[in-house]
Formats: structure tokens, C-alpha cells, sequence
């Protein structure tokens, strides 16, 4: 059947951003694509608009092979870096939603960034070896094992791979039923949302409560001017928030502060009862602290105390103890 430009245009216009005006088209990659992306983060959506009278040119184009030659597409600097972004927005969403599975680093993570980069391969009329472009995703991953940054490494090598394994489709856009395709779009969509949701949901209360104070602190900036000192203080309150929304509320900080204050307390009187077993005061130099350690290892050192073995080996432990308690904090850290 025909397909109409301007249908095509009300739904770009109605649902473009879900891809609507693709699956009309039969570009069931790009409609898979812009759900879930949200129409390419709505700046590819825009562009579509002056896409749509080509496109529907050639939808209602009797199909034959438009590249007889063997030689793969022309490099695309844009489908590259689409495919780069795509997958690490891919690896983002998995490392949200995912990363407490076991071998999350060396299986689910090279797998999302893989198939985000395949599926931008895939659009129109091109598309690209899905097997090498997760081998190489899998290889790249071990390198950067437990590293949120190996996204991007990831993202990169898979899309040189899919860059060099591209070619044309060989076939017609799509030969399924309406209903055959909607499903398998359907279960890729679930596939990809399942997760975020279950992720959303087991944490029902912290995003509420995230939710609704950004929105109460949104609406109190917005009710008056800030003055200068809700400016300087503007960086606070947003960590406050944000630690809020992630269970780290302003309670749990007092806590930490107190366990804080009660081991610099615990290691104040650790400090004071080294001082007094080397016999010196409270800060006194390094100098000081070598000579008193060198002149009691030498009067209690077990040797030289065979009348008092276990006096003097409880003093020459507390000695040693005492000296390593004082030098060790004292110690240069390495360059």
C-alpha cells in the first residue's frame, strides 16, 4: 500500500519521539532506535522533518537492489558517532539498572554497549556484522574490568568494528505482517525498559522522596530572588539533596560525624599514651622520639633482662608499639 506524505508528517508530528512515523515507513530499525532513545534525545526527531518526503520516495518504491556493487558504504562520521554515543548510553542505562549482577563487567556491560552500537548500524539501508561487533565489545571489556569508564572504551572499539563490517541490507526493509513487527519491536523495547522500571520500582521510596523535594526546593527558588547567600550556599543544598535521594540523608552524616570524632578522639589518647611510654612530652620532635626509642629497646630488650624475661618483653612490645604509633603518621607519602 502507498504510503502518504502526509500521514507520514502527522505522525512524526503525534509520535515521532516513539518512532511512529518509521514503523509506518517499515524502518523498524529506526523506529527501534528513536524508542529508546526518545526520537535520538529529541534532536534527531527534529531532523526527520526534512527526511520524510525522501523516505517516503522510496518506501513506495517497487524494491531492487540500489547498490549493485560489492563495495561497502561510504565512512559515515555521523553514524559513527551515533554508534558511540548509542552505546554508551546503553552501558549508562545497564550500569544503572544491572550492575549487581555477577560478571556485570565481563558479560552484561560488553553486551549492552554491543547491541546500542548495532542498532544504529542498522538503520536505513545499511547495516553490519553483529557477531564481530560484540567480540570485540567482549575482548575490550576485560581490559577496563570494574571501571565505570570502560563504557567508553567499549563503545569505541565495537564502533570501528561495526564501522569496518558495514554493508548494504539484501533485502527488501521488511517483509512481516504490521502485528509481527510491532511484536518484536515490542519485546525489544521490554527487553531494554525492564530493568530501568525494576530498578525505579525496588526503590519506590527514595525516588519519591527525591522527587518531591527537588520539586518543593525548585518551586522555593523559584518564589523569590536568590540572595547572594543562597547563592554561595546553592552547591550545599544540592549535595544535601542529592545525598538525600540516594538514602544518604542528614542523619546518616551526623552519625558518620560522630564515629568521626569518637576514632580522632580514640587515636588523640593512642598518641598521649605513646608519648608517656617514651618518656616525652606531648609533640615533641622526631629527634627526641628516635633517641628515647633507641635508649629503651636497649634497657628493655630481653637480653640484657634475663632475670625479668616477661617484665621486660610487655616493656620492649609497648616501646615498639609506641614508636611505630608516632613515626609511622609522620612518614612521607610516596610521589
Amino acid at each position: 500500500m502507498a504510503k502518504r506524505l502526509l500521514v507520514t508528517y502527522a505522525l512524526w508530528a503525534l509520535g515521532g519521539p516513539l518512532g511512529l512515523h518509521h514503523i509506518y515507513l517499515g524502518r523498524d530499525s529506526h523506529a527501534l532506535l528513536w524508542m529508546l532513545t526518545l526520537g535520538g534525545f529529541g534532536l534527531g526527531w527534529l531532523w526527520d522533518f526534512w527526511q520524510l518526503p525522501g523516505w517516503v520516495a522510496r518506501a513506495n518504491d517497487t524494491w531492487a537492489p540500489q547498490h549493485p556493487s560489492p563495495e561497502p558504504p561510504a565512512l559515515s562520521p555521523l553514524r559513527f558517532f551515533g554508534q558511540l554515543l548509542v552505546g554508551i548510553y546503553f552501558g549508562l542505562v545497564a550500569l544503572l539498572s544491572l550492575s549487581a549482577l555477577p560478571s556485570f563487567y565481563l558479560l552484561t556491560l560488553p553486551l549492552a554497549v554491543g547491541l546500542g552500537v548495532h542498532v544504529v548500524s542498522s538503520v536505513g539501508d545499511q547495516t553490519s556484522d553483529l557477531r564481530n561487533t560484540l567480540v570485540a565489545a567482549f575482548l575490550t571489556s576485560p581490559l577496563f574490568y570494574g571501571r565505570a569508564l570502560a563504557i567508553l572504551p567499549i563503545s569505541l572499539t565495537a564502533s570501528v568494528t561495526a564501522q569496518q563490517c558495514r554493508r548494504y541490507k539484501a533485502g527488501p526493509p521488511t517483509s512481516e505482517t504490521l502485528s509481527a513487527r510491532l511484536y518484536h519491536l515490542g519485546l525489544a523495547y521490554l527487553a531494554f525498559t525492564a530493568p530501568l522500571a525494576y530498578c525505579a520500582f525496588s526503590n519506590t521510596a527514595a525516588t519519591a522522596s527525591y522527587v518531591a523535594d527537588a520539586i518543593s526546593t525548585v518551586l522555593g527558588w523559584l518564589s523569590f530572588f536568590p540572595s547572594l547567600e543562597q547563592l554561595l550556599l546553592l552547591p550545599y543544598h544540592t549535595w544535601q539533596l542529592l545525598a538525600e535521594g540516594a538514602g544518604f540523608g542528614f542523619s546518616s552524616f551526623q552519625e558518620w560525624e560522630e564515629v568521626y570524632e569518637f576514632v580522632r578522639s580514640f587515636q588523640n589518647e593512642q598518641q598521649q599514651r605513646a608519648y608517656k611510654v617514651l618518656g616525652l612530652q606531648v609533640g615533641a620532635p622526631m629527634e627526641e622520639i628516635h633517641k628515647s626509642y633507641r635508649e629503651l629497646v636497649k634497657l628493655w630488650h630481653p637480653d640484657h633482662n634475663r632475670h625479668q624475661v616477661a617484665e621486660a618483653e610487655r616493656r620492649f612490645i609497648e616501646v615498639q608499639a609506641a614508636y611505630e604509633s608516632l613515626v609511622q603518621p609522620r612518614k612521607p607519602k610516596p610521589t
